[in-house]
């Protein structure tokens, strides 16, 4: 396991033991009536434990969670979104939504107003099934997510809870799930990484990346997808390492140990599984109908192995699994999050809802399911529709009773102890983005991911090259056309030899019947229907994966990937191993 992990933490499975005690001490006797709310103490009224126990981030989280009050716990276990692209100076525009989600105009604002744990950056890209709960963008280039994200932590600092570092999270997944894509590094996507099948690669791809999310001030990614691809999902495809739980897994886990290895907490996703169902739970509430054989054998492998990996967060999924749970999602389960998550698969770190302004989560107030998602064993409250709803309901639940202390306490424990697993961690140096090792490495795992799946194994494109595309890709069609130029094929604007590219949410209509070379840039699923005499998959249509593809078909690249999900009628790779 990389130094980081190993220097800052013990394995999840066995840090609940010495979680638990601690936490008893701090809510002894709270089975009682409540206690009355504290006055919040200045920063200076939490001191940081010296000695032995100086290291150890489970003490030190008790510690600051024994001084802090009311408001400060049920701030902890919040991390909404918030408007603009500054913590302090926004547009009328974003002041106006900050005014709606949570009574002020800046992000820094809601920081102090509710004394939050972590705030997470959200945004756009193109091909992007999350789409629908974006409601805004904090993301425009990484020097302007550094200074937002400075401004946010100022914030935090002045905080009883300041001596924790702040979380600063995103979705990060790389592929058609990208938050900040301009002046990074482009990794694959998780499909091609699968398709590479070598986790060393992926560790050190995954590597790069945390230490590029580092040097903007991001300390926790929402990735990687442990999804296994068990059925054609558009909102998961490509998002997730493959349909085999096995390969699967090794990807799972080396993706976690490169982030920490950087210093940014992996929180694996969707827990119990989104990858086996279809549908999409921004707009609906899945149903899981597999049989509970069948979740331990697929499912929930690569969280497994994530945990094994050292992973500091677990997101839950609003999913309806029907043998555990049946009718009640499972970001709202105690059955799946409490006796199935931490129970038999022994996760003790820190559990985190996926958006709670999804469609599913909405069934209820906000802060009627900001305490239904705590008591069923989540420690983050992520992307509330109110923040302000969700704080006065998590706090007049704590003092009617009906959110017992307890519970309460333990997740605050929790979310400071992995922020103290974050600490003392030097921000790397802006002019680590997009540097050449950090390309090298994306560059390696996009090679490796390549995959003919009909045609000649390793032979070049003859005579000059015509790109064509489905409708949308004229950025896509230029990067490789640009990288095939530079691998020294001739590009010219028609009657060459035609390379036809097609991406996220294409179907059969999207090909071309005259193309010599079809290439499916996510999800394979369509080159069933194609009938060029080569099939190419890159699984992601990123700059790195088509400068991968130029090379293969240049001739200079031998494609050795296989296909991470079946394709009716196809091999998984056309090339002898």
């Amino acid at each position: 396991m990389p130094g980081f992990i190993g220097r800052v933490s013990i394995s999840p499975r066995r840090a609940g033991v010495a979680l638990a005690a601690l936490t008893a001490l701090l809510v002894s006797g709270c089975s009682g009536e409540p206690e009355p709310p504290r006055p919040a103490p200045s920063p200076s009224a939490a001191p940081i434990p010296t000695g032995t126990q100086a290291g150890d981030p489970a003490a030190r989280a008790a510690a600051l969670v024994g001084t802090l009050a009311d408001e400060d716990l049920v701030g902890q276990v919040l991390m909404p979104y918030a408007y603009g692209s500054s913590a302090t100076e926004v547009t009328p525009a974003s002041a106006a939504g900050n005014r709606a989600l949570a009574g002020v105009d800046t992000p820094a604002e809601m920081v102090a107003k509710y004394r939050l744990g972590g705030v997470i950056l959200v945004g756009f890209s193109a091909d992007d099934p999350t789409s629908g709960n974006q409601a805004t963008t904090n993301v425009d280039n990484p020097a302007q997510v550094r200074d937002l994200t400075t401004g946010l932590r100022a914030a935090a600092a002045k905080l009883p809870a300041g001596p924790a570092p702040f979380l600063i999270g995103t979705d990060q997944e790389y592929g058609v799930v990208t938050r900040i894509t301009d002046g990074v590094t482009t990794l694959p996507s998780a499909l091609a990484a699968g398709a590479a099948d070598d986790p060393a690669l992926t560790e050190a791809a995954w590597r790069a990346a945390g230490t590029e999310l580092a040097a903007m001030g991001i300390n926790l990614d929402f990735a990687p997808v442990a999804d296994v691809l068990a059925t054609r999902s558009t909102v998961i495809g490509s998002r997730s390492f493959g349909a085999d739980p096995k390969r699967a897994s090794a990807q799972v886990a080396g993706a976690v140990k490169g982030l920490q290895s950087a210093g940014v907490a992996a929180s694996v996703k969707h827990f119990p599984g989104h990858g086996l169902s279809a549908a999409d739970s921004h707009q609906d509430l899945p149903v899981i109908g597999q049989a509970r054989k069948e979740l331990d054998a697929t499912a929930f492998p690569p969280f497994t192995a994530g945990i094994d990996a050292g992973a500091m967060a677990v997101m839950s999924a609003h999913l309806d699994v029907q043998a555990v749970d049946p009718g009640t999602p499972a970001t709202f389960s105690r059955k799946l999050l409490t006796d199935v998550l931490r129970g038999q698969l022994g996760f003790q770190g820190v559990v985190i809802t996926d958006g709670m302004n999804m469609a599913p989560a909405k069934r209820w107030s906000p802060g009627e399911a900001a305490v239904k998602a705590l008591l069923a064993g989540n420690d983050l409250i992520l992307m509330t529709p109110h923040v302000g709803q969700a704080y006065d309901g998590l706090l007049a639940a704590l003092r009617d009773g009906s959110l017992p202390r307890a519970r309460l306490v333990e997740a605050a424990t929790r979310v400071l102890t992995m922020k103290f697993q974050l600490a003392d961690r030097p921000n790397p140096a802006m002019s680590t983005l997009n540097s050449a090792e950090h390309r090298k490495a994306a560059q390696d795992l996009a090679a490796a991911a390549v995959t003919v799946l009909r045609g000649s194994c390793g032979a070049p494109v003859r005579g000059p090259v015509t790109v064509t595309s489905s409708a949308g890709r004229d950025g896509t069609r230029a990067a490789l056309t640009e990288a095939l130029t530079a691998a020294g094929v001739t590009v010219i604007p028609s009657g060459g030899t035609k390379v036809h590219l097609v991406g996220y949410g294409d179907d059969a209509s999207d090909l071309s019947a005259d193309a010599a070379v079809t290439v499916a840039m996510d999800t394979p699923y369509v080159l069933e229907k194609a009938t060029s005499p080569t099939l190419l998959a890159t699984y992601s249509s990123s700059r790195t994966s088509m400068t991968a593809l130029a090379d293969v078909l240049a001739g200079r690249q031998r494609p050795g990937g296989r296909s991470p999900v079946r394709v009716p009628g196809l091999p998984a790779t056309a090339c002898a191993a």
